[in-house]
């Protein structure tokens, strides 16, 4: 029905601004009666974290910001959803207009700069729901004028842990000046160590709230290196594997190209995945990873899986192609496991993880 109604809409939606047809969006799926989806197929059950997802194909963080419409994104068939990125103080992030379709390309650029309205209205939200059930994880951001940014993820972290399933340390947004700094590996231990005790100060004794750091498609391998190397001697529970890149591939056609900011869609797929599976390697079993970027189709679903991924994430491709990709992914990515003649899915993470870091395979 979504799919179909997407389908019809798509034209007018088009002819909005990205921005709008962005809030407008999220606006619908928030006053829709919270749809129930469908059981998924047992053989996309995973389990990551310390928790069970129902099937692993989450929304990404940066398409519901506020929190505001977690049950109708959970009602499209995600199997999580991950809400933000959220920052202590409410800021409006940068000017308008600030988010660029490249339909040519199939790709999205932004530079919205954190927008958020703060993490007491957000935690509001999250308290609100709380006993609806469905995974929902929260993306961790800084303010733009914080004098101390690492307090920030703390505060957040404090706050949040206790009505979060999971929380992301986000420092690799481009679009907030001097934040991915934070990616350095004397940076991000402070940061980490300080995340990671304000959870725990926040559990009082309980099930304390998995931490996943998210990380640029960016790196150098040495940066790499390092920042897995801090993940794991701190214990991080996973990371998340990518944010959008300030790279801009020579096929780009659109000419939005020229935009700052971070891009995703399509033209991120072939480095987010790579470097996927070069952190997958590295971390040897340690923890999950998450995989996203340029996820349109559940082929590129399995790739990220086969790279290493044992979740993974999109939104973009939803502007391209609606709700019904979702099922679509899901469906092929049960087809595949079967086709294996395996139980599960998760058998196949990271099957093709040594070949996709040379650059074969996908």
């Amino acid at each position: 029905m979504l799919a179909s109604l997407f389908h019809l809409a798509r034209p007018l939606i088009h002819r909005m601004d990205a921005e709008t047809a962005h809030r407008m969006t999220v606006a619908a799926l928030a006053a829709a009666p919270a749809l129930k989806p469908s059981p998924d197929d047992p053989v996309l059950t995973t389990e990551a974290f310390g928790l069970s997802f129902p099937n692993p194909v989450g929304l990404a963080a940066g398409f519901d910001k506020h929190a505001e419409a977690i049950d109708g994104a959970l009602g499209l068939g995600f199997g999580f959803v991950e809400v933000g990125g959220v920052t202590p103080l409410p800021q409006p992030g940068n000017p308008r207009p600030r988010v660029f379709r490249l339909a040519e390309d199939e790709a999205v650029i932004n530079r919205y700069g954190f927008n958020s309205e703060g993490v007491e209205a957000v935690a509001k939200r999250l308290a609100a729901r709380r006993e609806r059930g469905g995974i929902v994880g929260v993306n961790l951001g800084a303010n733009k004028e914080s004098a101390d940014r690492e307090q920030d993820y703390a505060i957040l972290a404090r706050r949040l842990a206790p009505l979060a399933d999971f929380l992301t340390i986000n420092v690799s947004s481009p679009n907030t000046p001097g934040l991915r700094n934070l990616q350095a590996e004397s940076a991000l231990d402070d940061l980490v160590a300080r995340t990671l005790a304000a959870r725990d100060e926040a559990a009082a004794g309980s099930k304390r709230t998995p931490v996943l750091l998210k990380i640029a498609p960016d790196l150098t391998l040495p940066e790499l290196d390092g920042m897995v190397a801090v993940a794991r001697a701190r214990g991080i529970d996973g990371m998340i594997v990518s944010n959008t890149t300030v790279a801009r591939p020579e096929t780009l056609r659109n000419a939005a190209k020229t935009e700052t900011g971070g891009l995703s869609g399509k033209p991120l797929f072939a480095a987010s995945t790579r470097i996927l599976a070069e952190t997958f390697l590295r971390v040897e079993g340690q923890f999950p990873l998450i995989g996203v970027g340029g996820i349109d189709s559940a082929e590129a679903a399995f790739a990220k899986i086969r790279a290493g991924a044992t979740l993974v994430q999109l939104y973009s491709a939803l502007v391209y192609k609606g709700p019904g990709l979702v099922k679509e992914i899901k469906a092929g990515l049960a087809s595949q496991a079967r086709r294996a003649g395996l139980p599960r899915l998760t058998a196949l993470i990271g099957r093709d993880a040594a070949a996709i870091a040379r650059g074969e395979g996908l």
